[in-house]
Formats: structure tokens, sequence, C-alpha cells
């Protein structure tokens, strides 16, 4: 194995945190709207990238240890110690704009992630407040699940 490699998988890696990014932005979008149909796919399909993170981390640190033996440092564990450790400015290079990128994806995706747990719980509270009121009047809802109007909500609306 060599820094290649392990560039490469730094690179592919990317692109998966990216597809995670894409997917929950998907979900985000899907709940907000009020389009709770394709909800379940849409949460299949983070749960697929997230295994495809988890294989792709355990590949990483594989590559991590070879690269960190072969650069005469076994104890780097993290990209910020291959950084430190690197045999030339231009690894450093090429691995400090991985680290800055998988970095930024990360904290987006914990972003987004924290917006897709507010929908889903307010989405959540919402269908809880429909069930209890069955039979009486529950008011009209925005997409974002805050209450328009109170109780009187029709589907045809006769005030026209």
């Amino acid at each position: 194995m060599s820094a290649t490699d392990l560039s490469m998988h730094l690179l592919r890696q990317r692109e998966v945190l990216e597809l995670m990014l894409f997917k929950l932005e998907e979900l985000e979008m899907l709940l907000s709207t009020g389009r709770t149909r394709w909800v379940h796919h849409a949460t299949v399909e983070v749960e697929r990238v997230a295994k495809a993170l988890t294989t792709a981390t355990i590949e990483r640190d594989a590559l991590f240890f070879d690269v960190a033996a072969e650069w005469g440092a076994p104890e780097a564990t993290a990209l910020r110690d291959l950084i430190d450790v690197a045999p030339t400015d231009a690894w450093r290079e090429v691995l400090g704009s991985h680290h800055e990128a998988l970095s930024a994806l990360a904290a987006e995706i914990a972003e987004k992630k924290g917006a897709v747990n507010q929908n889903l719980r307010t989405a959540l509270r919402v269908t809880q407040e429909t069930i209890a009121g069955l039979g009486e009047p529950t008011g009209e809802y925005a997409a974002s699940g805050s209450r328009v109007a109170d109780a009187g909500s029709r589907l045809l609306d006769v005030r026209v």
C-alpha cells in the first residue's frame, strides 16, 4: 500500500460523504414539503450510504496504518497524524486538502442531520396530535409542522 492508494481512497470517501449529504437533503425536502410517502425509501438509502461509510472507514484505517509504517510513524492513526509525519510538502498539502474537505463535509452532514431530526420530530408530533384529535377539529398545519390555524380546518374552504 502507498500514500497514493490512501489519497485515492480519501477521494472516494469524500464522494461517499457527498452522497450522504445529498441523501440527507433529499430526506429533509421530503419531510419539509410533507411528501412523507417516500420517507421510508429515503431513509433506507441513507442507511445504505452509512454502511458504505463504515466499510470505507475500516479500509481507510488499514491504509493509515500501512502509510504510517512506511513513513516511519506506526503510531500515526489519524489523517492529522499522517499530515504531521508526511515526508514531503507535497504530501502534506495533498493530505491537508483531504482533511479540510472531509472536515467540511462532516460538519455539513452533522448540521443536515440535525435539521432532518427536527423535521422528523415535528412530523411525529403532528401525527400524534392528529391521532389524538380524531373526531375533533385539529386545525391546519404548514409543511414545517407549525400550526397555521386553530380548529375548524376544512378540506374545502367554505369561507371563500
